[in-house]
């Protein structure tokens, strides 16, 4: 479940790692990415394409008790920067309240350190899917 102070501590782990150990952290992420549910893994129409994104990812936003964000994500694993932005992103928002959610810092992907070991380009993918998030969000509960 996500929390602010778990994203404020990911910036942090970044920060002190050397370059292909940033990577290694990443590529950790991709592979805990959790498997979609069956209700979304039958019916893929259901999840948006991240446009901004190089790799074929998509998203759907659920709100649960009116309040909880519940985040879920398919992204193909010979993708594993694409997968493991999305695992980071699922870590600290899954579980956030609506407005912790929509409160997150937009410049998290920026924060990270990874501009040394990932394209500028790869980095605005990242920052399309929080932004794709933030905007279901609001979608959803009319914010």
């Amino acid at each position: 479940m996500g929390t602010l102070e778990s994203a404020d501590q990911l910036i942090k782990d970044f920060a002190v790692l050397r370059e292909t150990e940033k990577l290694d952290l990443l590529l950790e992420f991709s592979e805990a990415l959790p498997e979609l549910p069956p209700r979304y893994a039958d019916h893929p129409e259901l999840l948006e394409r991240v446009e901004e994104c190089q790799s074929p990812i998509f998203l759907f936003v659920e709100i649960e008790d009116s309040d909880v964000v519940r985040l879920f994500f398919s992204a193909p694993a010979e993708s594993p920067t694409t997968r493991g932005f999305a695992s980071l992103l699922f870590s600290v928002i899954d579980g956030l309240s609506v407005d912790e959610a929509l409160d997150f810092d937009l410049d998290f992907p920026f924060k990270l350190s990874l501009s040394n070991a990932v394209s500028l380009l790869r980095l605005r993918g990242m920052l399309g899917i929080l932004s794709r998030i933030k905007r279901q969000i609001r979608e959803k509960t009319q914010q």
